[in-house]
């Protein structure tokens, strides 16, 4: 079996090229090409993402089934919707948007480290994705207690798609803050589905479900098209998780 190799200038396969290989590594579509804002911008129209180790090539790649986080079936759960009460009503917490991009991503890469003793945020994914931020295509949402950072993610968004990416956790429940804040905006925004990209059982917890890649595509075709939204979180947009529901 051969992987189709990218060039600088060659044009991704398509997603429904994607082969699989093993019993769990299922759907790689190429390897090579650089982490251009351009190829980015392209992979992710397309619904293909990079994901690689230290060591190894670009790997592109866009999974069947597809897991995704639908906005109206994120699961509040009893624990998180105290905390969010706590914190919303705290006048040192706050939700933030795109202040510190980099610092988000730095963390998630540190984060993954000290947890698999290794990471697929190399440092030339680092670089590639604060360039993606600088134009504006992809965004951090950040948990901030008393002045400082403490928990985020960050994410792609072309139009009204929505790409998460990877989360950090510095404080107790501050990820799912984030990630709470980014479904609220969401739902405020129109943005029916965020992409989780791989099946976890944390995401599973919190409402993410496979579905076929064809349907995820069809989604994708629609929603990338939509005028680019504001980032920027309103407090305001957390009465969208009906959070003094019992």
């Amino acid at each position: 079996m051969q992987i189709p190799w990218l060039e600088p200038h060659t044009p991704l396969p398509p997603p429904e090229s994607a082969q699989k290989i093993g019993s769990e590594l299922a759907g790689l579509v190429a390897a090579g090409g650089g982490l251009s804002t351009p190829r980015l911008t392209e992979a992710y129209r397309q619904g293909i993402f990079p994901w690689y180790s230290e060591g190894q090539p670009i790997l592109w790649w866009s999974p069947d089934p597809r897991m995704v986080l639908k906005t109206a079936d994120f699961k509040l759960h009893r624990s998180l919707r105290k905390t969010l009460q706590r914190f919303i009503h705290d006048p040192t917490c706050e939700v933030r948007m795109d202040c510190a991009f980099s610092e988000v991503i730095h963390h998630c890469a540190h984060s993954r480290r000290q947890g698999q003793g290794g990471t697929w945020i190399v440092s030339e994914m680092m670089s590639a994705y604060q360039a993606l931020h600088e134009a504006g295509l992809a965004h951090s949402v950040e948990t901030w207690v008393q002045g400082k950072l403490v928990g985020g993610l960050y994410c792609v968004a072309i139009g009204h798609a929505v790409f998460g990416e990877s989360m950090f956790t510095q404080q107790s429940d501050a990820s799912k803050i984030a990630l709470a804040a980014l479904v609220a905006f969401a739902r405020e925004q129109g943005i029916q589905w965020i992409d989780c990209q791989q099946n976890t059982r944390h995401l599973t917890s919190l409402g993410g479900s496979e579905m076929p890649r064809s349907v995820f595509l069809s989604h994708l075709r629609a929603t990338n098209k939509e005028s680019q939204i504001a980032w920027q979180f309103d407090p305001a947009y957390w009465s969208a998780l009906e959070l003094s529901a019992s």
